[in-house]
């Protein structure tokens, strides 16, 4: 951990705000747009006194790339302390999209370091600095500028005692971002006294030996990487393939197919050999903080275990540090089917008077937001087939859901949402929570059907569990209505203990 656990909790917390409005809303809205949200929603939570920014912090600066691809924004501190904190934004938790987000087979110059000597870096880490340092503010306190341009401009700005220090952080690759950053401001000239300091979060790689040997050479206040002992993405792409033994008692092991997948990332560097600079601050000693609900031995598992280790939620708890305010989340919509203009409840948490709501790509009008937050009455919109609900305010937009969907003209989506118990022997009786069930359904266990379904309800069956080839597996249940059968998720499973 780094000397003052407070700086620690600050720099994550702001590496968590740049998450804010990370997705345009699913019906559209045209860059400006979307900055004016991102900006009033960091502004809501720069001003939020529960958070380790404490309300201390203002935003000075922020832009967004062209498609939407990296945001980065600048903080400065309002007690008198001088500080200043340039953030980038990392990616969506998702392995795939996380450790192929960066081209890493071809390495490129980096001549913006300002180093006397060649360094290198990968051709998919220096894409995206560039387009950081190459997006200009749309509206912001200072418009119209970079952000090399706007950082100078506040830093000259602010007062001469205590010496500015400038803060370089971000989470995920954000982290990696934020460690090009670096070289490259602090070759800039700055007033006499500036500091520079690096506290990056769950950063993998940016570039090779030359690249860590010039950045440890530099000087600075903190050069820190913060990483979850058992977060894989810090890993890309130095040593990966030490990932494939994991996780620890109570798992979840890696499949067959996760080694492969881990096994082909980590030959996309082309035989280039990355080293990660600064110094690593290892956040957890021992494999505690999990989610218990994905353990079991399935890709699917294994998947969902590695968003939430890499979360911004799980580094603010490590850090000791409160979490930042959740964005609207979806649980399930009343009623699941009907026609354009049905009368439709969506049930879910943060829910605020600033939401709108999408039925796929449509918006609907004049929804009405329950003052508790959690739910919101709207009449569907036009539409056709199965579509997600989801709602959007100046936070976040909220992840589609199995239990969030809507089927125009019917029938209901058939989605299985929990199963209880979540283990046993063939034979025994597991209930099922869902939505779209019938009479008549069929459940499957694994590639095997259950001999005994009884129907509940449409959202509630109990289903005996069938022999298996392999008693010690874990399946998903999944059912079927005349020709619709529930997609598959880590809440269907089901592991067998025996005969």
């Amino acid at each position: 951990m780094a000397s003052d656990p407070a700086i620690t909790q600050v720099t994550m917390t702001l590496a968590a705000l740049a998450a804010t409005a990370n997705t345009p809303i699913p019906s559209g809205e045209t860059p400006e747009h979307q900055t004016a949200r991102i900006i009033r929603g960091i502004d809501a939570q720069l001003s939020d006194t529960s958070l380790a920014t404490r309300g201390v912090w203002e935003l000075a600066w922020l832009a967004l790339s062209p498609a939407n691809a990296n945001m980065a924004f600048i903080a400065r501190s309002t007690d008198g302390s001088n500080q200043f904190a340039v953030v980038a934004r990392g990616t969506d938790a998702d392995l795939t999209d996380i450790l192929e987000d960066l081209e890493v087979g071809i390495v490129v110059p980096f001549p913006e370091s300002g180093s006397p000597k060649p360094i290198d870096v990968s051709l998919g880490a220096k894409q995206a600095f560039d387009r950081v340092v190459n997006a200009s503010s749309i509206a912001s306190p200072i418009p119209n500028r970079k952000l090399a341009d706007a950082l100078a401009i506040a830093v000259n700005a602010a007062p001469a005692s205590p010496p500015p220090t400038i803060w370089l952080t971000g989470h995920s690759l954000g982290g990696c971002i934020a460690s090009m950053l670096a070289l490259h401001l602090q070759a800039k000239p700055w007033p006499k006294g500036t500091q520079f300091a690096v506290m990056t979060f769950a950063a993998p790689t940016a570039g090779l030996q030359n690249f860590v040997d010039y950045f440890d050479s530099r000087s600075w206040v903190v050069d820190e990487r913060q990483n979850n002992a058992y977060d894989l993405v810090p890993h890309a792409w130095a040593d990966l393939a030490v990932t494939e033994d994991w996780y620890p008692s109570p798992g979840p092991q890696a499949t067959d197919e996760v080694k492969s997948k881990i096994d082909k990332i980590s030959k996309r560097t082309n035989g280039h050999v990355y080293v990660q600079p600064g110094t690593l601050c290892l956040m957890n000693p021992g494999y505690t903080l999990l989610d218990e609900d994905l353990v079991n031995k399935t890709t699917q598992d294994f998947l969902g275990q590695v968003a939430f280790q890499h979360a911004n939620d799980t580094y603010l708890e490590l850090v000791g540090a409160p979490p930042v305010p959740a964005g609207p989340k979806v649980e399930y919509v009343t009623p699941t089917f009907g026609a354009p203009g049905e009368t439709v409840t969506v049930h879910g948490s943060g829910f605020s008077e600033d939401s709108v709501v999408d039925f796929g790509p449509f918006a609907c009008k004049d929804p009405v937001v329950d003052p508790s937050g959690s739910t919101i009455t709207v009449r569907a919109p036009i539409g056709i087939g199965v579509v997600h609900v989801r709602v959007t305010n100046d936070l976040a937009t909220s992840p589609a859901v199995a239990m969030g969907q809507f089927a125009y003209g019917g029938p209901a989506p058939v989605v299985v949402d929990k199963v209880g118990p979540r283990s046993g022997k063939v034979g025994t009786p597991v209930t099922i929570g869902g939505s779209g069930f019938a009479d008549g359904a069929t459940v499957h266990f694994g590639n095997q059907v259950s001999d005994s379904v009884k129907f509940v309800s449409t959202g509630q069956l109990i289903a005996t569990a069938p022999d298996q080839p392999d008693v010690s597996q874990t399946v998903d249940i999944t059912v079927t209505v005349a020709k619709n059968t529930s997609p598959t998720s880590p809440r269907d499973e089901f592991t067998y203990t025996g005969r």
